[in-house]
């Protein structure tokens, strides 16, 4: 099942970009996931929930946010949603030359996470270390 390596590639990323900014624990990991990506979204779910064990992120919510196929017809340019199984003739003029728009994507979107007392992400007027934690959100773009 590839949705394990996946799990394991986005829980790398985001660890590795939380520690950096001294988080000391990540609440949520929001995926774009494309029609055409491959992936079973309630099995990603599954094993990031398993692989981020021991890990900055165990506890973290996986969100993943779908997007549809869509495709365009080059000597027309219609647009159309392409499904599943994926119909790449364009309903408009029956050519076979679609250029896909979207649902391949794969990609972070945005992490929460907090960061601890004094942590490398904090403001230079940090409060005092018994305060708890802020949350932020870090945007992948």
């Amino acid at each position: 099942m590839h949705e394990m390596s996946i799990a394991l590639a986005v829980i790398g990323q985001v660890e590795e970009a939380a520690l950096a900014a001294g988080a000391t624990a990540v609440r949520s990991v929001r995926l774009q996931v494309g029609e055409l990506a491959g992936v079973v979204p309630d099995s990603l779910a599954f094993c990031f929930e398993l692989a981020c064990a021991g890990t900055v992120l165990e506890g973290a919510e996986l969100v993943t946010d779908p997007v549809p196929a869509r495709a365009r017809c080059a000597p027309c340019a219609g647009e159309w949603a392409v499904g599943m199984p994926p119909d790449l003739c364009c309903p408009g003029c029956g050519t076979a030359t679609a250029e896909l728009l979207s649902g391949r994507e794969l990609q972070i979107v945005s992490v929460r996470w907090e960061d601890g007392p004094g942590g490398a992400a904090a403001p230079a007027a940090a409060a005092p270390a018994a305060a708890s934690p802020r949350e932020r959100i870090h945007e992948e773009r």
